[in-house]
């Protein structure tokens, strides 16, 4: 079944799935932020079939999300590390991995995380960027925004 296109709505959340929104490409990024940088250790890592993987990095490339970098000449082999672009899908693949903690993991959290700042271990939080008060659904209202193109306004609604 080919896979729909997001390309032509005007939406962000669209727009992001057109470029990461395949499944594998996600869990490619994961392993990219966690330093798996060569074909083969992706490969190994996600048991992915080489011609699927081969694809799905060719597409991060074109997207820009992922740069690939030769590090030898013969045989030709290439890194694939993230652009700034990449590095900045951090808080959508840690949203994920909180989500899928808290409601996909009976046996408890397979990764946790260390601040490197203070020692600790800590779960990141979203917060208003003016105030620095936590925020979560019950708290935002979507108005529209510069680019809006049709009247999608209200509060996001917690269940």
């Amino acid at each position: 079944m080919e896979r729909k296109s997001f390309a032509e709505m005007h939406c962000s959340i669209a727009q992001c799935l057109e470029i990461v929104g395949e499944w594998w490409s996600m869990l490619i990024v994961r392993d990219a932020l966690l330093g798996v940088c060569n074909f083969d250790q992706f490969q190994r890592r996600l048991g992915i079939s080489r011609n699927i993987l081969a694809l799905r990095l060719s597409r991060l490339v074109e997207a820009g999300v992922m740069t690939k970098v030769l590090y030898s000449e013969r045989p030709p082999r290439f890194e694939y590390r993230l652009t700034e672009k990449g590095r900045d899908l951090w808080p959508i693949v840690t949203a994920m991995r909180q989500w899928g903690d808290r409601y996909a993991a009976p046996g408890g959290p397979p990764l946790v995380l260390r601040h490197t700042e203070c020692g600790r271990m800590s779960e990141p939080v979203f917060t208003c960027s003016n105030c620095g008060g936590k925020v979560d659904a019950e708290v935002m209202d979507a108005l529209p925004g510069p680019g809006a193109v049709e009247p999608l306004v209200g509060r996001w609604q917690p269940a």
